[in-house]
């Protein structure tokens, strides 16, 4: 198709796209953003416990296995507009303005789709929620990447080919229930240019491990991933109240 072809209404057509349902296309203009803040100097998660639970915000609370004293916090929200506010508030004053941020390992995400899910909202807005909020999954291990940008050159058919390769070995840990995934696109919204931030989170660590090993040997982490990480390795000692 001649790309001057295309009329600006659709070339604007940001609204999130899944699989047709009966018939009809699926959009949606919601997503979830996803803000994971790191912090040291905490050597009693339990007063952070308490303050999160109080401010009714969908969190979770991670402990961090490299850092002794170190603590995670992952924010979701549909609105962005919330870390500017009632988080950046909360996370201003004590007792979490007395730690010691580490801005380098700040991430932050929105979900969104690749055109083939078949229930575009569940994707968007709750398997998200189920995974980070699982009481049986207390491991996570979140991490930016970036790919090369050649990826982008290439013809559709070679990425969606080279996807699948990578998205394979996901599934597979998935359907055993090792390893569960949460992937954002950050395309602008940190300072290191990365494009995607994955959440890893499963029952135990090893796997999750075991999963970014085996997707070093696909072509897309092989080949055409220019970096990963920094890398947060966490255990859940609180997350928010969810029904699921």
């Amino acid at each position: 198709m001649d790309p001057y072809s295309i009329s600006t209404k659709e070339l604007l057509d940001i609204r999130e796209k899944g699989a047709p349902k009966d018939g009809s296309p699926q959009t949606s203009d919601r997503r979830l953003y996803c803000q994971l803040q790191v912090f040291s100097g905490s050597r009693d998660p339990q007063p952070l416990a308490q303050t999160l639970e109080a401010s009714g915000l969908e969190s979770v609370l991670y402990t961090d296995v490299n850092d002794p004293a170190g603590i995670g916090v992952l924010f979701m929200s549909e609105d962005p507009n919330l870390f500017m506010g009632e988080i950046r508030s909360l996370l201003s004053r004590t007792p979490f303005s007395s730690l010691t941020r580490k801005p380098e390992m700040t991430m932050l995400g929105r979900t969104y789709s690749t055109g083939r899910e078949t229930d575009l909202n569940d994707w968007l807005l709750s398997r998200p929620r189920r995974t980070a909020f699982n009481p049986d999954w207390p491991w996570a291990i979140w991490y930016p990447l970036r790919r090369k940008p050649e990826f982008e050159l290439l013809p559709k058919e070679e990425q969606n080919k080279i996807l699948m390769e990578h998205a394979v070995v996901g599934i597979a840990y998935g359907e055993a229930d090792l390893a569960h995934d949460i992937r954002l696109a950050c395309h602008g919204l940190d300072r290191n240019d990365n494009e995607f931030v994955l959440g890893l989170i499963g029952k135990e660590l090893h796997p999750l491990s075991r999963l970014v090993q085996d997707m070093r040997k696909t072509q897309q982490t092989a080949k055409y991933i220019q970096s990963l990480g920094p890398f947060f390795v966490g255990k859940v000692c609180w997350r928010s109240p969810h029904d699921f």
